[in-house]
């Protein structure tokens, strides 16, 4: 079996490669990828051209505009990666008959109330970003290719930065800090997204009656305010120079860090109906964290 995947150097596309492998050949590319491939997704119709190359029996689109606030001044790049490129890539792999593989956000939803996300929920996205990736998944749908689409949230991995990062590195600075507690979630690792990811396209290729949208997030809740004190008091433990003292990580509303664009404050996702069709158990949010903490840490 042949797999495509695109958007091999982010987070969850570099975890993919990995977890991808056992299934079949796994043809990796990213937008600077050499040769005579592509995976461009500012040019989306030449990704057609790619997927016909290399006619895969799976398309594993790791590849987005993640960058929230930069999506509010560019939103027709955000776009061209999030909606027009997905649209290409279900077009192709409702040709060739292939599995399309998507990830998308918490940020189709508008955020209000307290109750997790369910898949049929409404939609209502507050952000250039959230707006383009539910054009994607809808696009996706319309095709009437087999799929399977993750919504996920506050993902993070050991490689390249992150909010745990950035928490330890201010932690080590200042003797104070300020961080928001009115957004709630749940921290995703790259590498669960990227072995549920495995275990899903191996079901469903038994099982295509599978094919459609599910929510994909690790067990538990926090808020921001909440992740940092737990990664702060992890290092602490493990016998980093922290400086901030316990009592002085000060939670604050999201209205003290203005941004461009607005971010939803209820992050909560059911994940019910991908444990059950897949037969998963989903691991404490804390769990990964602290597993990427002593990779990060050493």
């Amino acid at each position: 079996m042949k797999i495509l995947l695109l958007g091999k150097n982010g987070q969850v596309g570099w975890e993919l490669q990995r977890s991808l492998a056992p299934l079949g050949e796994v043809v990796a590319l990213d937008f600077d990828s050499p040769g005579p491939l592509t995976a461009d997704f500012s040019a989306p119709e030449s990704l057609a051209a790619t997927v016909r190359a290399v006619a895969p029996q799976i398309i594993v689109n790791a590849a987005a505009h993640t960058a929230v606030d930069k999506a509010e001044s560019e939103p027709d790049f955000a776009r061209a990666l999030n909606a027009t490129s997905p649209a290409v890539l279900a077009r192709e792999a409702s040709a060739l008959g292939a599995w399309l593989m998507h990830y998308s956000t918490d940020y189709v939803f508008d955020g209000s109330g307290s109750t997790p996300w369910v898949e049929d929920s409404p939609t209502g996205p507050l952000s250039v970003y959230g707006q383009t990736k539910l054009e994607g998944e809808q696009a996706i749908r319309a095709s009437g290719c087999r799929h399977l689409i993750f919504r996920t949230s506050w993902v993070y991995a050991a490689r390249g930065g992150n909010f745990a990062k950035t928490m330890l590195k201010l932690a080590q600075e200042r003797e104070r800090l300020t961080v928001i507690d009115d957004q709630i979630g749940s921290p995703t690792g790259a590498e669960l997204l990227a072995d549920l990811t495995a275990h899903a396209l191996r079901h469903a290729r038994q099982h295509p009656e599978v094919s459609g949208t599910y929510h994909a997030v690790a067990q538990g809740e926090t808020s921001w305010h909440g992740y940092a004190t737990h990664v702060i008091e992890f290092a602490r433990a493990k016998g980093l120079p922290i400086k901030v003292a316990a009592d002085a990580i000060a939670p604050v509303p999201t209205s003290t860090f203005p941004t461009p664009a607005k971010r939803p404050h209820n992050s909560r996702m059911n994940t019910s109906k991908l444990r059950s069709t897949f037969g998963v158990n989903l691991p404490v949010w804390q769990s990964g964290v602290d597993r990427m903490l002593t990779e990060v840490l050493g």
